[in-house]
C-alpha cells in the first residue's frame, strides 16, 4: 500500500469520533427532553448534566478533526 493512501486511510479512521459525537449529542438532549417533558421541576437541576455532556461530545469531536488533521498534514 502506498504511504500517501495510508495516510488518508488512517486520517478517515480518526474522524469516526465526529460520527460518534453527532450521535452522543444527540442521544444527551433527546434524554433531557424526554426528562424535562416527565417531569418539569427536575429540569432546572439537570441542565449542568446537560451542558457537561455536551461539551465532553464536543470534545471527542474536535479532538478526532485535530488527529485527523495531523495524520493529513504533519506526517
Amino acid at each position: 500500500m502506498d504511504a500517501e493512501a495510508a495516510k488518508f486511510i488512517g486520517a478517515g479512521l480518526a474522524t469516526l469520533p465526529l460520527l460518534g459525537a453527532g450521535i452522543g449529542i444527540g442521544n444527551v438532549f433527546g434524554n433531557y427532553l424526554a426528562g424535562a417533558l416527565r417531569n418539569p421541576s427536575a429540569a432546572a437541576s439537570q441542565q449542568q448534566n446537560l451542558l457537561l455532556g455536551f461539551a465532553f461530545c464536543e470534545a471527542t469531536g474536535l479532538f478526532g478533526l485535530v488527529v485527523a488533521l495531523v495524520l493529513i498534514f504533519a506526517v
